[in-house]
Formats: C-alpha cells, structure tokens, sequence
C-alpha cells in the first residue's frame, strides 16, 4: 500500500491555510496535512523536532520574518513548493529546495500541477533530482523583473510626476498611503502597501513593519530598541517612530550592508 504524502503547511493567513488544505484534499484525499505552522520561529522549532514529513507548501513573507530564515537555520533537504503573493523572491525560493513557485491567489489547477512537479521532479528513495532544480533556477535567473521608476500622483488638481527614487517613504493610516519625497513632499499613493512592495525594488526598498516601506537612502542612523528590535532614524522625519521587529532586525541589517 503506497504511504500517504505528509506535507507541512507554512501559511501565517489562516483563511488561505484553510483554503490549501481544502484543495490539496480534494486533488488527493490520502494527503495528511502534519503541521500549520505560522511564523518562523514556529517553523524553525517545528521542522528541527520533526522530521517525517514529504514536502513543505510555504508562504514567503511571514508575520515575523521571511520564510527563507526558517530553511537557512534547519538546513532541511525536503522539497518546498512556495505559495505567495510576491513574485520578487523566485530565485531566492529555489536555492531553498524550491521546486515550484505560485502566487496568489491560486486555484485548484495550479496547486494539481505544483503537486505533479513534485512527482516528476521525485527520484526513487523521495529525493530532489538536482539537475532538474539547477535547470529551473538557470531559467528564473535568465529572467528580468521591472520596478516601477515613477509615479504620478494627483494632487491639488494636478497631476505630478515623481521618480521611485525621490520616494523616501510610503507610509499608511486609516487605511490610505502616504507617499514622503526626499525634498519633503507628500503625495497620497494610489496603492496599498502590499501592492506597492511588489512595485519597488527591494533593493532600494524595505518592508520596516506594517505602516512603513523605506528607501535605503532615507536611513540615518539605526539604534537598538527594547526586545531586539532596531529604531531607525530617516529623513524626511515622520510623527510615527520607526521601529523594526527582532525577527526582521537580522534581514534588515542584511539589507543595509548589500
């Protein structure tokens, strides 16, 4: 009798978790779902404990950090396929076992043809054919991504033009964005924040928290604050304090020094 494939689930969005494992059961019911894990240091904690598990379905950008800490801190071998609403990490995803990459949102057909990839892409004894991997990761290397240069803004009855570079930071409250040029401008965004760090190059762009994107040029001076976490001076200065959360300190840091 063929042993069910045990697959973990790294998913912070509970609806989205429910939704995949709906779909995973309906394509092959003798599926067993072993672990939700939600965060990084779950995932880390989990995945060191545990080791009985085929193949990891992950979301990449996680409540308390990137999902690529978790496979760099357990150095796993195991499969991954990766679920997101971002398309800025693809190469990033298959040096950390990805064999395949999907955004959100997904449907049952592309989760049915991630799972046949997997079979294919599984030698006898269930490991990753790295030849395969090698080629996957050449052809998402051969690949561009474009990142916005301007954008135009309505304001006072105009409409302005302003490079993506003169853009300090993005800002959100009550549910609108606030664009912060270097020359002190502000300009409401179009975009949510989730949109726009899919917009902005994320070499010059960073996710501080959940109200800030901060360009790198923008930063001062950054200092420790309580429990880990890192505040960070940038200018023009807003009202808000920008404070960067101890999971996301270390790819901060990471981001700076590039």
């Amino acid at each position: 009798m063929t042993s069910p494939l045990r697959i973990v689930l790294i998913e912070d969005e509970a609806a989205t978790a429910r939704n995949l494992e709906y779909i995973l059961s309906t394509i092959k019911p003798s599926i067993e779902i072993m672990a939700t894990l939600t965060g990084v240091t779950e995932g880390v904690e989990w995945l060191t404990a545990n080791n009985g598990y085929d193949l990891i379905f992950s979301d990449i950008r996680l409540a308390d950090g990137l999902s690529f800490e978790i496979f760099k801190e357990i150095n796993t071998v195991k499969p991954v396929i990766f679920v997101t609403a971002y398309n800025d990490y693809a190469i990033e995803a298959f040096r950390n076992n990805g064999i395949d990459y999907i955004l959100k949102p997904f449907d049952e057909d592309e989760i049915r043809r991630a799972l046949t990839k997997y079979d294919t892409l599984i030698a006898p004894g269930r490991e990753v054919q790295q030849a395969k991997i090698a080629a996957l990761l050449q052809q998402l290397q051969s690949a561009t991504k474009n990142y916005k240069n301007s954008f135009l803004f309505h304001h006072c009855g105009r409409l302005i033009p302003v490079e993506t570079a003169k853009i300090h930071w993005f800002y959100t409250a009550n549910d609108i964005v606030y664009a912060h040029t270097a020359d002190g401008r502000q300009f409401i965004a179009p975009s949510k924040l989730e949109q726009l760090e899919r917009q902005l190059d994320p070499g010059l762009f960073f996710r501080a928290n959940r109200q800030f994107i901060i360009n790198r040029h923008a930063v001062g001076t950054v200092a420790y604050f309580f429990n880990g976490r890192l505040e960070v001076i940038i200018h023009p200065s807003p009202q808000e304090q920008v404070l960067v959360s101890k999971a996301r300190a270390m790819l901060f840091r990471k981001w700076l020094d590039q």
